[in-house]
Formats: structure tokens, sequence, C-alpha cells
């Protein structure tokens, strides 16, 4: 990714179990888990869930009108309507001061957001809450379309932030994201409700660790608006998660077997991390390195892996 992150990376970096769990012989096969959804839950999808859509998820949402954008963080060079909060000097002369460390995961968190039209293509292969059309009136198309819009805001914060800092080679960072858009990411298999759902609480809730331990990190060596930055992101994280979670744990009322089914699937298969794909050209596997730095850290380890699981097993079981 960076030179940077090859320099901070330990000599012997481990990679989070998370990242590097290997495939199992799963539960039930891709057919018979096809077929449970159809029977069950991917129905109450595709015929009975608009309503409780409607109601229950597009309130999570936050209208436009009312969203913070990226010009209301950062340095302004035209006429802002918000009130100018840093000088690009001032924001430098803070920046300098942000541990190697810190920045590494800064730099990693803000690649993955990037592979963003990645993670919406994941999201359109599920028949019933796709978009068909690109412009749907549908709530499930409405949600998935809201959704892109407020995480867009996410990559932009963060690489307008690098930019402006200084501390970074800019355009290996855009290299890296032009390599990880181009490379993908491995897509949860089946493609159904289910796993989709399942995979999204954990990913939403790994990505508001992150962000918030990264908001920690710098605010404790004195860059309250690195820390704000961070904290917004965050907080979009941490309401994305409510709402993944509150349709999973519906999914587990309308078909509770399944659900565990396809849970446990996912867990003895492998939960991938959207940036795990992740090349600069230059480093064989910067996300090794970058996940190394993010477990020495503390932004985000095995540990951290360990407690979704048992936070997502105790808010379904009720």
């Amino acid at each position: 990714m960076l030179q940077l992150i090859t320099l901070a990376a330990s000599a012997t970096p481990v990679k989070l179990c998370v990242y590097t769990t290997k495939k199992t012989s799963t539960l039930n096969s891709s057919s018979q888990l096809r077929r449970r959804a159809a029977a069950g839950g991917e129905r109450w999808v595709v015929g009975k869930a608009t309503a409780w859509v409607e109601k229950q998820l597009l309130p999570l949402l936050t209208p436009v009108e009312s969203s913070w954008q990226p010009a209301d963080l950062l340095p302004c060079f035209s006429p802002c309507a918000s009130e100018q909060k840093m000088t690009t000097e001032e924001l430098q002369a803070r920046a300098a001061g942000v541990p190697d460390d810190v920045l590494v995961c800064l730099v990693g968190n803000m690649v993955t957001e990037e592979a963003l039209p990645t993670y919406m293509s994941m999201g359109n292969r599920v028949e019933g809450s796709a978009d068909d059309t690109g412009c749907s009136d549908l709530p499930w198309a409405r949600w998935l379309r809201g959704w892109t819009a407020e995480e867009n805001r996410h990559g932009d914060l963060l690489n307008r932030y690098l930019y402006l800092s200084g501390r970074v080679d800019m355009r290996q960072v855009e290299r890296t994201v032009h390599y990880l858009l181009r490379n993908g990411m491995e897509m949860v298999s089946p493609c159904s409700p289910y796993n989709n759902l399942v995979y999204g609480c954990f990913q939403e809730r790994a990505t508001f660790i992150s962000h918030s331990r990264t908001a920690r990190h710098a605010a404790v060596h004195g860059h309250r608006y690195f820390a704000k930055i961070c904290g917004v992101i965050a907080a979009d994280e941490k309401r994305h998660e409510a709402a993944y979670t509150k349709a999973a744990s519906k999914l587990f009322e309308v078909d509770l077997d399944g659900m565990v089914r396809a849970t446990a699937t996912l867990l003895r298969g492998r939960i991938t991390m959207p940036g795990e794909l992740m090349t600069d050209g230059r480093d064989a596997d910067p996300f090794v390195h970058f996940s190394a730095v993010a477990q020495r850290a503390g932004v985000y380890t095995a540990r951290d892996y360990g407690d979704m699981v048992d936070h997502f097993v105790r808010r379904w079981k009720g």
C-alpha cells in the first residue's frame, strides 16, 4: 500500500484470525441453503417485507438535508456554507504528530471505504432485496442506495484528509484503491438474504470498531480534529450495524433454523474482509502488513472478532 506500511509493520506480521480462517465443509450445501431460504425467509424478503423495511429500516437513514458532508469537516477553498473549522496549515501541523501506526490504520480504513462500488454490487446480487432497475422505488432498493450514499462520504472524507495532511504518498494510496476495485472481493456464497444480512452485521460492527479505535488513538495524541473525522464515520457504521442487526433479527423470527444454519456456515467457512485483496503493485501482500499494524495498535484485533461472535450470539438468542 505504502512504504510507510511496510516500515511500520512488524518484521513477522501476524494475520488476524478473522482474515485467515480457512474454508471448511459447511453444514449445508449451497443448493440446500438456497432451498431453505426460498421456503422461509427469502419468501418473506421478497413478498412480505416491504412494509417492514419502510417502517423499520428506512428511518435509520439520515435525511440528506441534515447529513454531514466532507466539506463540513475539512478546510474549504471556496465559499462554504459551514463555518471554517481549520486551515490547511493547522491541519498539517497537527497531523505531523500522529504516530505512524495510527496513520497506517487510517490509510487501510480509507482504502477499504473507497472500494464501495464492490460492496453495492454485493447487495445487488440478492433476489428480492436488489435494485433491479437502478432507481426502483421499492423499500429494499431505496435502503441499498441510501446506505451507499452515506457510505460514499467516508472514503471522500478520509481521502481528502490524507491528501491535505501531507503525510502519505497519495499516488500510491490511490493506486491501491484502483487495484482493490479491479481485484474485487470474495463475495458471500451462497447468495441469500440470510448470508448477506449476517455478513453485513459483522462487517458494519468491525468497521465501527476500527474507526472508533482510530479516533480514540488520535484523541490520545492530541489530535481532536482527526478524532472527530473518524468519530462521525464510526457513528454512521454503528447506525448501519443497528439496521442490519434488526433485519437479521427479523429473519431469525421468520426462520430460526435457517438463520442459525446460515450463521454457522459463514463462521465455519470464511467471513472475508473487504480489503483482503488490496495491493499496491509493489508489496506482495500489504493487507498482511495492515493487519499486523492494526493488531499491534489495538485498532482491530483477533480478540475483537471473538467478541463480535459473542455479541451477536447473545443478541440473536433473545
